[in-house]
């Protein structure tokens, strides 16, 4: 059974697994035909892998399954090279490396990997070929930091997965912003840990007790229903404020993470 499937993939710099057999190098066809089982055709992937999700993995499982014998590499840039060429991440480097171990298409993580793909750098990994989706990856100056993999034909496209994406994730979490605050600050986070203001902190505790208070008069008479009534118009002022500046503090905070999330 494969390795993957019982423990993490090793770091790239902690492991002495090496390609024994000569590396020539495969054309495309050649690999999509199969190789023998000591010469599996080193697969490269690279990402930033931020929040790690489901499109995250169904993009490694397509790079593993190109061909019929692959070995997969998985390169993780870290967080100076991201956050000074991409934007800012949820995780850290360290969080995002080990997430990807525990994937089960990832053979082998590559950490620090660099944002430009070097002869230097694909020779000492042994690398045949280069996945990613075929969408120009415009950065750094580049049009398209794929461009000289796909002029030395050792480019292999994948299909992004649609409907799910690091910023989509960002987006909804900002968008409930108020509703996962408030939760929290019920389960014992203080506002500190939240980075939430005193003012704030006041206005969610005062929606709580609005809240719990409207649970407790559901099989009560309609007095006391319209007593909560008044305790929430005066709430609404309050929290009417948040609101109006929520889609500004929207755009804003994505613009954090880089262009394709605002």
């Amino acid at each position: 059974p494969s390795q993957t499937l019982t423990a993490p993939a090793p770091f790239a710099d902690e492991t002495s697994c090496q390609c024994r057999a000569p590396h020539e190098r495969l054309t495309i066809a050649q690999a999509r035909l199969g190789t023998p089982v000591d010469r599996p055709v080193r697969v490269y992937a690279d990402g930033i892998f931020d929040l790690f999700h489901s499109g995250h993995a169904r993009a490694l499982m397509q790079a593993k399954t190109l061909f019929p014998n692959s070995y997969l590499l998985v390169g993780v840039c870290s967080d100076d090279l991201t956050h000074k060429f991409k934007g800012f991440t949820v995780m850290n480097e360290t969080e995002r490396y080990e997430a990807l171990r525990h994937c089960r298409y990832v053979d082998e993580v590559i950490r620090d990997a660099p944002w430009t793909l070097t002869p230097e750098f694909l020779e000492k990994h042994k690398i045949d070929f280069v996945a990613h989706d075929d969408i120009p990856y415009s950065s750094a100056g580049s049009d398209d930091v794929y461009k000289h993999i796909k002029e030395a034909g050792m480019f292999v496209p994948t299909q992004r997965t649609e409907g799910i994406s690091t910023s989509d994730i960002i987006t909804r979490i900002v968008r409930d912003y108020d509703v996962y605050a408030r939760r929290n600050l019920q389960r014992g986070y203080t506002a500190k840990e939240l980075n939430v203001s005193f003012i704030n902190e006041k206005k969610y505790r005062f929606q709580n007790q609005v809240d719990k208070m409207k649970e407790k008069v559901k099989n009560v008479e309609e007095k006391s229903k319209e007593f909560v009534n008044k305790v929430e118009e005066k709430s609404h002022d309050l929290i009417q404020k948040w609101e109006e500046k929520s889609r500004e503090f929207i755009g804003n905070f994505l613009e954090l993470f880089g262009p394709d999330g605002a």
